[in-house]
């Protein structure tokens, strides 16, 4: 992939947006298949989802931290 086929931020947000809400979406059907209480199911799906954002988030500030993978910028481009 080359400079030019950088992805936009609006595309990757979009692209997070719709996999939680894919991922919301099957989470719901789970919990409503389970327990056939479309109410419930759906507070789990929203459960699901508050608590993965804020474990992704945790998750991106700790990869942060780390070293691991990164490589180093060149001094200088031309």
């Amino acid at each position: 992939m080359g400079p030019t086929d950088m992805e936009s931020h609006l595309r990757s947000i979009a692209k997070a947006v719709t996999w939680r809400a894919g991922g919301t979406f099957v989470t719901f059907a789970v919990a409503w298949a389970v327990t056939r209480k479309v109410e419930l199911a759906a507070q789990i799906g929203l459960a699901d989802t508050l608590v993965k954002i804020g474990a992704f988030y945790c998750h991106e500030r700790i990869w942060n931290r780390l070293k691991f993978g990164r490589e180093k910028s060149p001094e200088y481009q031309i």
